[in-house]
């Protein structure tokens, strides 16, 4: 199963606040347990999870939203991981982000 999501590459302002969904359908529907984890690529993959994300994961039927992602450093890389469970798996992809000015 491939774990990077097809939209990776994504650019986001560094003062621009964006929650983005994934559609689940492709693993599986009714996601739950989710969790969302946030690394700085330009930073040694330091986890920054608490630094750059706001609120919580949701998730319905088809579809998982992530938390705000916020004040990111312009010229930095992240990387947005979500793990949740889908039909008795515990499943992880992601994507990657750049932040622009």
């Amino acid at each position: 199963m491939k774990l990077q999501i097809i939209e990776t590459g994504l650019k986001q302002g560094a003062d621009e606040e964006i929650a983005y969904t994934l559609t689940t359908t492709p693993w599986g529907d009714s996601p739950s347990s989710v969790s969302v984890t946030a690394y700085d690529m330009s930073d040694s993959f330091a986890v920054v999870t608490d630094d750059i994300l706001e609120g919580d994961p949701s998730s319905d039927t088809t579809s998982i939203t992530t938390p705000v992602v916020l004040d990111l450093v312009a010229g930095h890389n992240y990387r947005i991981e979500i793990k949740f469970t889908t039909g008795g798996n515990i499943l992880e992809c992601y994507f990657e982000l750049e932040a622009r000015r």
